[in-house]
């Protein structure tokens, strides 16, 4: 051993060095976790920046359909499978449905009056409920209405192209079940799809972002061989 070389020197220095490794490896996997997430936060479906509960609007609707209250949430969709079932298998119409349900709330009136001499909750509706519900649907048919007519004189073959399909489908869907299956179809879907993509999201942007991507190279396909080739319409002044 050299004179300038003592055993507690070069056990410091095989410290330090080990350190410094230890050091180089911890900064490696911090960055390769940020990379890591900044991609999967560009590859978010539909460019999502915000959490999926504040995209269906937050409050308690968005806490049903994220199953936060598993009660809650399990009854609604109980409640609508059996007013499908009435409808669709038990072959129920609405309008007799709704008088045998008027009936037994009569009946229950008059039991709780005068057998139990109670007196009868009294069901009371605001009046601006109704004017709010009105309010809303009548500004979305109105939304609805005006996209249809930017898409028909907008001039933009591709959108154009997607809203009919889409309503094409719709139709095609609409042959082999009746209203009331399409609409118990989609409550089903509100309350499976978005509590499965929130729980599985990295996996369902990659898929869909791999499929997109196949999609938009078919279309480039497309766009150069037929659709570039159809003259533009002129707009009107």
């Amino acid at each position: 051993m050299s004179e300038g070389i003592t055993p507690e020197n070069l056990i410091n220095n095989i410290m330090d060095t080990l350190s410094d490794k230890h050091q180089v490896q911890s900064s490696g996997s911090v960055f390769e976790e940020k990379s890591h997430s900044v991609t999967a936060e560009f590859n978010k479906l539909f460019g999502r920046q915000k959490p999926v509960h504040h995209i269906l609007g937050g409050g308690k609707s968005a806490d049903v359909l994220l199953w936060r209250n598993k009660k809650i949430s399990a009854s609604v969709l109980c409640g609508a499978t059996v007013v499908w079932v009435l409808f669709e298998w038990l072959n129920y119409h609405f309008l007799p449905l709704v008088c045998f349900g008027l009936v037994v709330c009569i009946i229950g009136q008059f039991i709780w009056s005068h057998v139990l001499n109670r007196a009868p909750p009294q069901i009371v509706l605001p009046d601006d409920l109704f004017v709010n519900v009105s309010t809303k649907v009548g500004a979305e048919v109105n939304r609805a209405i005006g996209f249809l007519q930017r898409t028909g004189s907008g001039g933009d073959i591709k959108q154009l192209g997607i809203v009919v399909g889409s309503l094409l489908t719709a139709a095609i869907i609409g042959t082999w079940c009746n209203f009331w299956t399409v609409i118990y179809l989609g409550f089903v879907a509100a309350h499976i799809l978005p509590v499965v993509y929130e729980k599985y999201d990295d996996q369902i942007d990659s898929a869909a972002y791999n499929v997109l991507g196949k999609l938009q190279n078919n279309y480039s396909k497309l766009d150069a061989s037929v659709l570039s080739r159809i003259p533009a319409r002129k707009k009107f002044a």
